[in-house]
């Protein structure tokens, strides 16, 4: 018996299998070519397969269809996963002994803290664009009662509750709710005070919100330029606002002082920023280029980083239980204990499951849209230059329409 034991973990350390990013490759490439018919096909074809992966796929389906603008179907994956993501438990008990003596690739995905908050993130953003705003904020609800519960759990605080907060922001605004986007704006500011647009979109709400007294506080600390105060000051029912989500989050790879444990990398993107070409209020030509309100990769980092204790822990556990069938096989035959040991060790390998198309950045433009029908938006590299084209804005098609959401992943 013991023998067949060795060499069925033999067998499993010789025989590489398919990883989860080796599947994900051609989606990938797919989607930068623009080819999302054969994208979505493909990740169709993995989401129903009931296997260890499936709130992966999951995730990643609802990425890509919002990347290909079909915000409604993403949905649907995003909040499959969602589900799933609170139903998932480890019920097979050859997959756990066979995840602690080998590597956690062979057990259900549960998703890491950071994904499973973001993809109430990303489905609040699809309702937006979709202008269900109602629908938008059952899902910054569910950002935070999730973000309390992690936290109380762990004992740690994790990165997305700022941008929770912002989005309360944008939606109460769209609702001409400006005593409470005031308040969500400044909730998120003093949670991340890293970014500019954050900070005038503050002071906008509350300026709208008539807060007179608050308003001159946070422009004592905010100090906006005469440009940027006039137009918050600006009264105006023609605001359109961009949101732009920016290249792709990053990847998990072996950490290189140990490659036990997973660490996220950054993927470098191409294109950085988005500019908008239009004609305004003066009938002049005029251009604004996004700035960021959320830093989706550094959250994910950090977070990650944030549960490195949990990870030890269960590696810690795994190492003793390793150690313990060993010793059982040793008692009845020394050289093939040690030789089970050798195989459990070298099976060990990092879990570098994780969602590949979120995206790196979230940022933001404010226009003044009284005069225009049409934006033309442009990506810019890191040098200013043209990276992609993403054609026109027509804003006659949808004039009471305030919120449009721009993807890129190059």
């Amino acid at each position: 018996m013991t023998k067949y034991f060795v060499l069925f973990f033999s067998t499993f350390v010789l025989c590489s299998c398919a990883t989860h990013q080796s599947r994900l490759a051609p989606v990938r490439s797919n989607l930068l070519l623009g080819q999302c018919e054969e994208a979505l096909k493909k990740l169709d074809e993995l989401t129903s397969k009931d296997d260890s992966d499936r709130l992966l796929y999951l995730m990643e389906y609802g990425s890509a269809l919002q990347i290909c603008k079909d915000y409604r179907k993403s949905n649907e994956m995003l909040l499959q996963a969602d589900k799933l993501s609170e139903q998932i438990d480890y019920i097979s008990v050859s997959k756990v002994v066979g995840a602690t003596l080998l590597n956690e690739e062979m057990i259900q995905y549960k998703g890491d803290i950071f994904e499973k908050l973001f993809i109430n993130a990303v489905a609040a953003l699809n309702f937006l664009e979709l202008e269900q705003y109602d629908e938008a904020m059952v899902e910054v609800r569910r950002i935070n009662e999730k973000y309390n519960k992690f936290t109380a759990e762990e004992k740690t605080s994790y990165e997305l509750n700022s941008f929770a907060q912002y989005l309360a922001g944008l939606i109460y605004e769209q609702e001409k709710k400006y005593d409470d986007a005031c308040i969500s704006y400044k909730n998120a500011y003093k949670l991340d005070m890293t970014f500019r647009n954050v900070a005038l979109d503050m002071l906008t709400a509350c300026w709208r919100a008539k807060r007179t007294q608050e308003f001159g506080e946070l422009v004592k600390q905010v100090v906006p330029t005469p440009d940027e105060l006039e137009f918050i000051k600006r009264k105006t029912k023609n605001e359109k606002i961009i949101l732009y989500l920016q290249g792709l989050g990053p990847q998990k790879a072996p950490r290189p002082e140990n490659h036990l444990y997973p660490y996220l990398l950054p993927t470098q993107s191409l294109t950085k920023e988005i500019m908008l070409n239009y004609t305004d209020e003066n009938e002049k030509p005029n251009t604004k280029v996004s700035s960021p309100v959320y830093n989706v990769e550094k959250a994910a980092i950090n977070t990650l980083e944030a549960d490195y204790n949990s990870l030890t822990g269960r590696r810690l556990g795994a190492r003793i239980a390793k150690e313990v069938v060993a010793d059982q096989i040793r008692q009845k035959d020394k050289a093939l204990g040690d030789l089970a040991l050798i195989v459990m060790v070298v099976a060990e390998r990092a879990d570098l499951r994780s969602w590949s198309l979120l995206p790196e950045t979230i940022q933001v433009i404010r226009v003044d849209a009284s005069k225009m029908s049409k934006i033309k938006v442009t990506g810019l590299n890191q040098f200013h230059a043209e990276s992609e084209s993403f054609g026109e804005i027509d804003l006659s098609l949808k004039p009471n329409k305030k919120i449009y959401l721009v993807r890129s992943i190059k």
